[in-house]
């Protein structure tokens, strides 16, 4: 399966568009799954010489605790629920608003662990 970034080949009349050839600037990426082990990261080169920091793996997160207004780094013990994805549960795939139990409690990733290279989290309230 290619990931690309194409237009519709068709246009809103119903006409076509002039078809041409995959392009290397048109390529997507592969999702990063950020697993819960200890911490991977790989350098991505992107367009114009640019660099991206992919997170692969991490087992600590920066938690924010609304109670007392302060950040801790705590151990992450288990992915407990992912929006994104039912099975990702089972995997332990963190994405943007997985909930992840933590040594405090339970908290919601508000990062994109993938591109942003951290975990942050905020605890909930019960």
């Amino acid at each position: 399966m290619a990931i690309s970034q194409f237009r519709s080949k068709k246009k809103i009349t119903g006409g076509k568009y002039d078809i041409r050839s995959k392009k290397l600037k048109n390529r997507g990426s592969i999702p990063t799954l950020t697993k819960l082990d200890k911490k991977i990261i790989k350098l991505e080169r992107t367009r114009a010489g640019h660099r991206k920091i992919r997170l692969y793996s991490d087992d600590m997160a920066n938690v924010y605790n609304p109670k007392t207004k302060k950040y801790e780094k705590l151990k992450i013990i288990t992915v407990k629920e992912n929006p994104a994805n039912r099975h990702f549960i089972r995997r332990n795939i963190m994405t943007k608003g997985a909930i992840i139990k933590t040594d405090k409690g339970m908290a919601r990733i508000t990062s994109r662990p993938g591109q942003e290279n951290t975990i942050n989290a905020v605890l909930i309230e019960k």
